[in-house]
Order: structure tokens, then C-alpha cells, then sequence
């Protein structure tokens, strides 16, 4: 009978904890869902990032590839300016048009500054013409000018991509557009398009920012005079309508890229900063150019209004309860550990203290230079994983350099030796009272 009611309890207890289990997990999936906002936005994926962190501050379908149209260009951009550092190519050179630019200028429906054959124009007015004008024939040129040809340049596009960590993105045209709508150019497999996810898009975008800041400087130009002061000058508005004095305006918009087609829809990665804080968006799939930017306007109000950098300490200053590192083999056992750099934290609006400082400490023997890195501080949230970056080196790495605050000799080898008796005595005492 005792073991009947021992088997009936512990099935009534088993019971119990699927049944809690499952409630608790239901509820902690409630949770996630709650601390996702609902913006309600019509489309089919989209992203919002802090940039100097990485940290997502929302996501839909943020990994799904899609046609990225002329948000491809990004790429073109990066690896324009990625030539231009390394000296293959200067700014003022000029370049002429190649038969294939121009049979894309002759293409209907296609965005273009309509190069014409007998032609040349400087690098920097073909990125301009790309950047501002989303020109597809000053795009494929400027391909061919660092690839040789398009099918190299491309290549080039998706090691590119590998290297920045971008996992559901591949380029087959370098100004997104369908590969088989470029007729006699068309790549010889055309089974495979162009595809990029809203994440890469993003990773893309701060790569831009990051590696080449001066693109910002172009992208938020409102417009351009093509062949300024000749008798084909044209002007052309940036099809970016939420920079300054365009139809979507919005405060703090300075970048990046549109792009649309029959097959992506109408998409946008923007970019805008206020008070620091400096924004990525992408959006994929709206319904109309329009649709696009009050989208992206639904993403940087939440962004700007839920969020804020807040700077934790001063640059030089230690951080509470680990203002030292040991030091193996030193003149001292310790050296002062400070701020390579001012720490800032993105917090929540409310939220700014919910953020402690977790300290790693390098092993350091002497001698130590002051400046050297002796540790790292990150400030995180607590319960924060590497699903709330956008790649996981945001979170595994993110955080500020500790440094030594002060040199520390080598000890020489009789301060060495008596300080090994005095620890070997302290050793014997410590040992006997306990």
C-alpha cells in the first residue's frame, strides 16, 4: 500500500513540474515577446542597431535573404573606398565609359546619370552619381575600373562579404541589378540573384560608417549636378527623401541607401544620429517608396525614444574594487588599472544603473608600461547573450581597455629572494594559527 501512494505522489509530482515548467517557459516567451515592441511595420524584414555597440533594439525576419536591389551598392561603395586607401585608384582620375556602362545608361527604367560612349568622368563624380544618384552605368563602371571586369569585381564583393561576417548575403551584379535583365552582360549563370538579409545589410551599413566615415559626407548630399557647367548637365535628387529639406525629412538622417525593384519591393538602410547615438535601419520589402521611409521614421522614434548612450566613467579612471592587476616578477605585486578610453553604456531610458561593470584581467609579469593593456571592463545588462548583437563579436569583445596607470620594473633577483623567504615564513605562520 506505503509504495502504491509513493508511486502516486511522485506521478503527481512529476505532473507538477512538466506542468510549471511549461507555464514558466510560456511566460518567459512572453517576456522576449514584450521586450520586443510591437511598431506594426509592413514589411518583410527589417533591423534596428546601435552602432557603436552592435546592440539589436528590434528585429523582424533579420536573417531571411532577400533581393537587396540598389542597397547593394553599399559594397560597391565599401570596396570603391577600400581602393582608394590603398592607392589603386585616386579620386580624380578619370575613367572612360566602357560599352557595358553605356549599354546599361541605355536600359529603360533603370536610375542613371546615361553615360554616353567617348566620355570620362572622375571617380569621385561616378560615386557621387552611385552614392547620391543610385546610377546604375556610373556604378558598373566604376566595377570595372578596380575589378577589370564585373565578374572579378563581384568576386571581390563576396570575399568581402565572408570577411565581415555577413552569412546570408551573395552578390552576382555589383548595382543590384537582376542578373538577367543585363542582357549580353548577364553572368553566365543566372540560376542564382542577388540576396542579402536585413542583419547583413546592417553589418554592411556600420562597416561603411566605421571603415570609411568620409561616405557619410556624400550620402547625406540632397543632390548632385551631373556634368556640371557642360551642355548634358543633370540634375539629380537623392532618392534617400528622409535627409534634410526632402519630402520625409527627419532630424539626424545622414545616410545610406535605397533600393527597389519589381522583385525586392522598396527598401532602405538609413542611418541617423542625435545626441551621440548614432542608428542603423533597414527595412525590406515595403510597399512603396513612401511606405519605406515612414517605416524606417516608426524604427529611429522608438530607437531615439527608448535609448540612450550614458557615459558610466571618465577615460583615466579606475573602475570600484578592481583599481589593480597583479604583477608577477615586479619592483610592486600591483599596478593601477584606469580607462584606456571614457566609458559610455546604452541603456534603456530608466534604466541606467542596471548596467555593472564585469572585469577581466590579463597575467601580467614585469616589467609593465604604463599604457599597456592589463584587462578589459564591459557593462552589460544583466541576462544580456550574443543574441542581442548583431554578430557575436559585438558581445564577446565589447567592452573598454584597462590599462596600467604607471610603470612597474622588473625586481631584481635578491628582492626576488627575500621575498620569497618572507612569504615562506609568512606561510609557515598563517599555517600554524589556522
Amino acid at each position: 500500500m506505503m509504495q502504491r501512494w509513493a508511486r502516486l505522489l511522485i506521478g503527481i509530482y512529476i505532473t507538477v513540474a512538466i506542468l510549471s515548467s511549461s507555464l514558466l517557459g510560456g511566460a518567459s516567451q512572453a517576456l522576449a515577446a514584450e521586450a520586443q515592441p510591437n511598431l506594426d511595420l509592413a514589411v518583410n524584414s527589417a533591423i534596428l542597431v546601435e552602432a557603436s555597440t552592435g546592440k539589436i533594439l528590434y528585429m523582424k525576419n533579420p536573417d531571411v535573404p532577400l533581393p537587396p536591389a540598389s542597397m547593394t551598392k553599399m559594397m560597391t561603395e565599401y570596396l570603391i573606398m577600400e581602393a582608394i586607401k590603398q592607392k589603386k585608384i585616386t579620386w580624380e582620375e578619370k575613367v572612360p565609359v566602357s560599352e557595358y556602362a553605356f549599354y546599361i545608361a541605355k536600359k529603360p527604367d533603370s536610375s542613371g546619370v546615361y553615360l554616353n560612349m567617348g566620355e570620362e568622368h572622375t571617380v569621385k563624380e561616378l560615386y557621387k552619381a552611385m552614392a547620391v544618384a543610385s546610377a546604375n552605368d556610373a556604378t558598373v563602371l566604376l566595377a570595372e575600373k578596380v575589378g577589370g571586369n564585373e565578374a572579378n569585381f563581384v568576386s571581390m564583393m563576396n570575399q568581402k562579404a565572408q570577411q565581415l561576417g555577413m552569412k546570408n548575403t551573395f552578390f552576382v551584379t555589383s548595382a543590384g541589378l537582376p542578373a538577367n535583365e543585363l542582357g549580353p552582360y548577364s553572368p553566365s549563370s543566372t540560376q542564382k540573384d542577388n540576396v542579402m538579409s536585413a542583419r547583413d545589410a546592417a553589418i554592411l551599413a556600420r562597416a561603411v560608417i566605421r571603415d570609411y566615415p568620409e561616405a557619410l559626407e556624400i550620402s547625406k548630399m540632397p543632390g548632385i549636378v551631373f556634368r556640371q557647367g557642360t551642355k548634358g548637365e543633370m540634375k539629380k535628387s537623392n532618392y534617400n527623401k528622409m535627409l534634410a529639406g526632402l519630402g520625409a525629412a527627419y532630424p539626424g538622417v545622414d545616410g545610406l541607401k535605397t533600393g527597389s525593384t519589381n522583385e525586392a519591393g522598396w527598401c532602405f538602410t538609413g542611418t541617423a544620429q542625435r545626441d551621440g547615438m548614432r542608428l542603423i535601419s533597414v527595412v525590406m520589402g515595403a510597399k512603396s517608396d513612401l511606405k519605406r521611409f515612414a517605416e524606417t521614421k516608426k524604427l529611429f522614434d522608438y530607437g531615439f525614444s527608448t535609448y540612450k548612450l550614458v557615459k558610466k566613467q571618465a577615460k583615466d579612471s579606475p573602475i570600484a574594487g578592481h583599481e589593480t592587476a597583479p604583477v608577477k616578477k615586479g619592483v610592486e605585486l600591483e599596478v593601477p588599472a584606469v580607462l584606456a578610453n571614457e566609458a559610455t553604456v546604452l541603456t534603456k531610458i530608466g534604466e541606467e544603473n542596471n548596467y555593472k561593470p564585469i572585469v577581466t584581467v590579463e597575467e601580467l609579469t614585469a616589467p609593465v608600461k604604463k599604457g599597456q593593456t592589463v584587462g578589459r571592463v564591459a557593462f552589460q545588462a544583466e541576462g544580456a547573450t550574443e543574441a542581442d548583437y548583431l554578430q557575436s563579436d559585438d558581445f564577446q569583445k565589447g567592452g573598454i581597455n584597462l590599462v596600467a596607470g604607471q610603470d612597474v620594473e622588473e625586481a631584481s633577483w635578491i628582492r626576488m629572494f627575500f621575498r620569497s623567504i618572507l612569504q615562506f615564513f609568512s606561510n609557515i605562520f598563517h599555517s600554524i594559527v589556522g
